[in-house]
């Protein structure tokens, strides 16, 4: 533990469960990082992510961005991949980024679109792309003819929320420099669409816990 995670955590008070406001004043008081630390999500459902029918994914986009520039690949051919382009793309290519990416071990970006006549394509790469949560998906918008749209949302803040394997859902809400006005309203839109998101098959309580926590610091436990 370092000495500023301690200086931290002497903020909290031991198993106090806080207001979202009241967390996030909290976040903002405790001792600054030399970068801008992250604030992130952590939300446990009681859903068993085991099965598909309680399973819970989507896609929100966040009234203030999430302070971090996404860099957009996109598989796709003839006019679409020019749209891509004009469309603020990073990199737009083909079958030609096979090799490239299962070779060259290439990453450099946060988001993988593709058009649904390129997901033969995009398939091969499922070993590779998969495990990083970079396989595009109809459900997350990122398969798609609309490269434009999806594009844009991309940039303008939409981020992904989906279960791990323990019923947890793990996310970044912006940057501790937003404040915690930004912060909260980011907080409530993500809150929102995981309660509407609820499956049917759902029983029992659904939101089991919910905490905060900045990159480097203690986790805050969020009342509901």
């Amino acid at each position: 533990m370092g000495k500023r995670y301690v200086e931290s955590a002497k903020l909290l008070e031991k198993n106090k469960k806080y207001s979202i406001d009241e967390a996030l004043e909290i976040i903002e008081k405790m001792p600054k990082a030399k970068f801008d630390e992250t604030v992130e999500l952590h939300v446990k459902l009681g859903v068993d992510s085991k099965h598909a029918e309680q399973q819970v994914r989507g896609t929100v986009v966040l009234p203030n961005g999430t302070g971090k520039t996404l860099k957009v690949l996109v598989f796709a051919k003839g006019p679409k991949a020019d749209e891509a382009t004009k469309a603020g793309a990073d990199y737009v290519g083909a079958e030609e980024l096979i090799p490239k990416i299962q070779n060259e071990n290439w990453f450099d970006y946060d988001v993988v679109v593709a058009t649904p006549d390129m997901m033969g394509v995009v398939g091969r790469l499922g070993k590779v792309l998969g495990p990083k949560g970079l396989m595009p998906n109809p459900k997350s918008g990122t398969v798609t003819m609309d490269v434009t749209k999806a594009i844009a949302d991309i940039k303008s803040g939409k981020v992904e929320y989906r279960l791990d394997k323990t019923n947890i859902i793990h996310l970044g809400f912006g940057k501790v420099s937003f404040g915690a006005k930004k912060l909260q309203e980011n907080y409530q839109t993500i809150m929102d669409a995981i309660i509407k998101a609820k499956p049917a098959a759902a029983k029992g309580q659904y939101i089991k816990s919910v905490s905060v926590t900045t990159t480097m610091g203690p986790g805050i436990s969020i009342e509901q």
